[in-house]
């Protein structure tokens, strides 16, 4: 009735099972050891309950479980483990030894397990609780153990694991070594904000929005990130039912409908939920690793966690603007005029701020839409570079209309531009050239006056490491800057008018999302995109006529400008003779 068939698919697997039975044990404190990322060495202590000498016997035996008494346990499953399947498993495919021992016990039981072939139990000495040692996994089974990954990638996975029982049970005390180096130290008692500032950083941690609701036998808390932290992937989402992980396809949908129109469409947010309810409203028992649930009424967990979300985003003082980029920001120290000219002209194309005491720079692009390609590439390329003072007279009509779409004129009809979508296929094409263009096949780039740091966390500090080429060619330096911390020392000079900061963090979401998924060069346009879209105008920023004019002459000269880089359209055209039909003119 409870066979599940469980499959130990890597190392974090089997520290996943392990530090679940040591939570089913009673345990306030577990300490977890790793060796290359699990593959030679797990090791995991506890002050649990531990088990005599019969029932370790037992331990690991199919289907054998002690978190049951009858078959109607299973309809009310209170445990984090039930089956019975892990520890027999984790025994077929490695060298197990186990110490366990009981508080009431003056002595411990000691069984070791080779590959299913089990050692009788035998007395030893040990402390309260268990320790269980799991070595050189598949080590007998080479197809498998050539499918792990790097050390530095199980590792991760290993991390990730932690941090989710970490976040589900702040009143167990834990830590993580891996190759005799602690990661993790956490202290029981700590509150859900001192465990994310521990596991993921300070920052994170102090911008979470806190909340609660119950209603109907379902208590639901939560810290929810603010609609301008929005991620480049789902990973800051954790959902959690009863100290369970898990995934559900409801709440994610509920969370993402509770943002909608706040955050941009393609930004995840920033969420820990957790959610308390009698455990006879819910199963567990649908998937072997159990990370999936059935609930009894979806949609009553639905309406609550959009309705408490989204009241809580719309009762705080929050701009929905908040998130585009601050006009006057200017990261570049520049050393001498000619540098000094080029921000002041950069600033002339994509600052809607009016600089005081400045004369307004006005260029003449009348004739760049009749120009060759090779031609207005080339003026492009001088404006973004080294732009002259000349005066502006307009030769096309047009007008922007709030702030967010231009209305031009056609031979037929008129057109209706999305600016942002627009100028950032501009950008995109503009960065791909550059790349192609260059010799050295990178962005150029220019050191930051005051470098800015940050905490990775172990899985961005793995990418990285793996990635220093690629960030090279983005014309990005990241270096050590003390323990566990790292500064952004050089940025790309496209890029100067967006935050290092706020790309980096994006950068590293997409970098972690895409390991092992899709090549380098996919890659390198999927952040191409990013970038494209952080530095194009955004909406809601006015224009200036020149601004106007540049946009509209760059569209004549670039591919595929119908579309951005997403797969928006950028233009909308409307024609003359359906005008006419809509006045009752024909």
């Amino acid at each position: 009735m409870i066979a599940a068939g469980e499959v130990i698919e890597r190392p974090a697997s089997v520290v996943k099972e392990l530090m679940e039975n040591s939570l089913d044990a009673g345990a306030t404190n577990i300490n977890v050891y790793v060796e290359d990322g699990g593959r030679n060495l797990i090791a995991v202590t506890d002050n649990g309950c531990g088990m005599e000498a019969d029932d370790l016997a037992l331990a690991f035996e199919a289907h054998a479980t002690s978190k049951l008494s009858t078959s109607a346990d299973l309809l009310n499953i209170s445990t984090m483990g039930f089956r019975g399947e892990a520890l027999a498993s984790i025994a077929s495919v490695a060298k197990v030894s186990i110490v366990s021992r009981c508080k009431d016990k003056i002595e411990a039981n000691k069984l070791e397990i080779d590959c299913g072939e089990k050692e009788s139990v035998r007395p030893c000495s040990g402390d309260t609780g268990t320790t269980i040692e799991v070595r050189n996994l598949f080590y007998k089974l080479p197809a498998r153990r050539k499918f792990l990954k790097t050390a530095n990638t199980e590792i991760t996975h290993i991390v990730e694991q932690f941090t989710r029982i970490a976040l589900a049970r702040t009143d167990v005390g834990l830590a993580l070594s891996h190759n005799k180096k602690e990661l993790y130290r956490l202290n029981a008692g700590e509150s859900v904000r001192e465990r994310i500032a521990k596991l993921f950083n300070a920052d994170l941690a102090g911008s979470l929005l806190e909340l609660q609701s119950s209603e109907r036998d379902m208590k639901l808390t939560a810290m929810i990130g603010r609609p301008d932290s929005g991620r480049a992937n789902s990973k800051f989402q954790y959902f959690f039912l009863n100290g369970r992980f898990i995934r559900d396809k409801f709440l994610l949908h509920a969370v993402k409908e509770a943002y909608r129109g706040l955050i941009e469409p393609d930004k995840f947010p920033t969420i820990f939920m957790f959610l308390q309810m009698p455990a006879q409203n819910f199963d567990v028992n649908v998937h072997p690793t159990k990370i999936e649930v059935r609930f009894d009424n979806s949609n009553l967990v639905y309406s609550q966690v959009l309705g408490v979300v989204r009241e809580k985003l719309l009762s705080i003082d929050i701009d929905v603007h908040a998130s585009l980029p601050k006009t006057g920001y200017a990261p570049f120290g520049e050393q001498n005029e000619n540098k000094q000219r080029v921000a002041d002209a950069m600033a002339a194309f994509f600052n809607n701020n009016k600089s005081s005491g400045t004369s307004q720079r006005h260029f003449d692009f009348s004739n760049v839409a009749r120009r060759s390609d090779s031609q207005a590439v080339a003026a492009r390329e001088d404006f973004y570079s080294n732009p002259q003072t000349q005066s502006f007279s307009p030769a096309q009509e047009y007008l922007q209309i709030h702030d967010s779409y231009i209305v031009a004129q056609a031979d037929d009809g008129f057109l209706i531009i999305d600016q942002h979508a627009l100028h950032e296929r501009i950008m995109y094409e503009e960065l791909c050239r550059r790349l192609a263009s260059d010799g050295s096949g990178k962005l150029q780039s220019q050191k930051l006056l005051i470098p800015e740091t940050f905490e990775p966390t172990s899985a961005q500090l793995d990418v990285i490491n793996n990635n220093k080429d690629l960030l090279d060619r983005l014309g990005i330096e990241l270096e050590p800057f003390g323990p566990g911390i790292f500064a952004v020392q050089g940025f790309p000079t496209l890029l100067n008018k967006v935050r290092p900061m706020e790309f980096i963090t994006d950068l590293l979401d997409i970098l972690c999302d895409s390991v092992g998924k899709v090549d380098s060069e996919r890659l390198l346009h999927k952040i191409l995109d990013m970038a494209a879209c952080k530095a194009a105008v955004k909406a809601g920023q006015k224009l200036s006529r020149a601004e106007i004019a540049q946009l509209l002459a760059d569209k004549q000269t670039i591919e595929r400008a119908a579309r951005c880089p997403h797969g928006r359209p950028t233009v909308i055209k409307f024609g003359l003779a359906e005008l006419e039909k809509q006045f009752k003119r024909t």
